[in-house]
């Protein structure tokens, strides 16, 4: 190894394993050189440094980020590549002309205090900063950022959950105007079958099997997310609806998309549609003037020349709900219907009962009514004459008949043999012999 120096800063020069480094330590001062030296050295010996790395850490940062998603691009969905795009692009305005090599914690934590400042969320941040620690672990340097650069903490919120009335009002209001008939088909689909607004977009009617009624995601999020959901009475009479519009406008093709994109008032069956986010913020913030009825956006002042009612603090049910939610909700009725975690996880594609808790918010009502059992049948027991007597391990827990039987059990058979068993049958299955 060797230590030089050029004008007034040190540079080394050492092999490892026969590998070549050479690297600028940016200092004049000798003994600082030495002991970032054998910093140096002690990593390439871990496997932190590799001279492969040295010359994409002298890269622009505009041009490293960019290689990187080059790499990443085999990974990801077409929206999630024009998602980091975008991401880059915020990035290169403030870094795209620095060095990699020359970032410092200083750097990164500056980024984050402007976003911050300019009220970005924590999550969009979050994921700028997937890009920077991606690009400096390509350039082996993410580890000596890894100490003090962590993600920001995000609000634990995992969506809402709609009330029946609440589902029926937003199915009700997205099918009365024609412009937001694509919404109103994508929410009832989303409702009917759990899936996620880029699933919907992405379906094919290759996907679609109009004799089984039922769909398959081929691409999903994750791995769980390709799956096979049948379909019920409202989501197959969404699919005639959207196929009898794709045959009025020409032949319906398996490589065609059931959402086609819509530009202008002509529609391309072989591009999937964009986005509905217009309609959905106008559906979403629809109100009701409470002197005439007359329905419009948010505003001060009613539109209705014969009303001019204050509307200022008339604010829409739907106010705040996100297509995602939806997503939410018909997990929740899921969840509530007494499905299997099994069953509920197959249909919405999660990969962990940790998910899907994470996504099925119970509502109060369905707690309230399993808390009313308790007392419900611990009067019943009583009224009808039985000892009423207070819970203990031995006779609660322990105790078992023949007519008591683990709800798994018939839940197994059933699916085995295609029947309900009879009491008889399953006091026989309980016999030790």
């Amino acid at each position: 190894m060797a230590l030089v120096k050029r004008g007034r800063t040190w540079h080394t020069h050492f092999f490892v394993d026969g590998q070549r480094f050479r690297q600028s330590l940016e200092t004049s001062d000798w003994r600082q050189a030495q002991a970032d030296e054998k910093d140096l050295i002690a990593d390439a010996k871990a496997g932190k440094l590799s001279p492969t790395k040295q010359g994409f850490a002298r890269l622009p940062f505009r041009e490293a980020a960019e290689r990187f998603l080059q790499d990443r691009i085999p990974q990801l969905a077409p929206l999630s590549v024009r998602t980091e795009r975008e991401r880059a692009k915020v990035l290169n305005k403030r870094l795209g002309d620095l060095q990699v090599s020359r970032f410092t914690t200083e750097t990164v934590l500056a980024h984050v205090r402007e976003r911050k400042a300019d009220g970005i969320a924590n999550a969009t941040i979050n994921r700028e900063l997937d890009i920077i620690r991606g690009v400096l672990k390509k350039a082996k340097r993410w580890h000596l950022f890894a100490d003090e650069i962590k993600p920001l903490p995000l609000r634990q919120s995992v969506g809402r959950a709609l009330s029946y009335e609440g589902k029926l009002k937003l199915l009700k209001t997205a099918a009365s105007r024609p412009e937001w008939q694509n919404a109103a088909w994508a929410a009832t689909l989303a409702l009917n079958t759990t899936m996620r607004g880029c699933e919907i977009k992405q379906l094919r009617w290759q996907d679609i099997d109009l004799m089984e009624k039922a769909l398959t995601i081929r691409k999903s999020k994750t791995e769980a997310g390709e799956r096979v959901i049948p379909l019920n009475a409202d989501a197959w009479n969404t699919i005639l609806l959207l196929y009898k519009r794709a045959k009025g406008l020409g032949d319906v093709r398996p490589e065609h998309y059931v959402f086609m994109a819509c530009e202008a008032s002509h529609f391309d069956p072989k591009l999937p549609q964009m986005s509905w986010r217009t309609a959905w913020r106008n559906l979403t913030r629809l109100i009701q003037c409470p002197g005439c009825g007359t329905q419009q956006g948010p505003t001060e002042t009613c539109g209705n020349p014969e009303c001019k009612a204050d509307l200022k603090k008339v604010k829409s049910p739907l106010a705040g709900l996100r297509f995602h939610d939806l997503r939410h909700h018909a997990i929740t009725e899921l969840a509530e219907s007494q499905a299997s975690d099994s069953t509920v996880m197959a249909i919405a594609g999660h990969v962990s009962p940790k998910m899907l808790a994470h996504y099925s918010h119970v509502r109060i009502q369905a707690k309230r009514t399993a808390l009313d059992a308790l007392s419900t049948k611990r009067a019943e027991r009583e009224n009808s004459g039985g000892e009423a007597r207070g819970y203990d391990t031995i006779h609660d827990t322990k105790r078992e008949t023949a007519d008591t039987v683990p709800p798994q059990l018939i839940e197994n058979l059933v699916e085995l043999v295609g029947i309900e068993p009879t009491t008889s049958s399953l006091r026989t299955m309980r016999s030790p012999s």
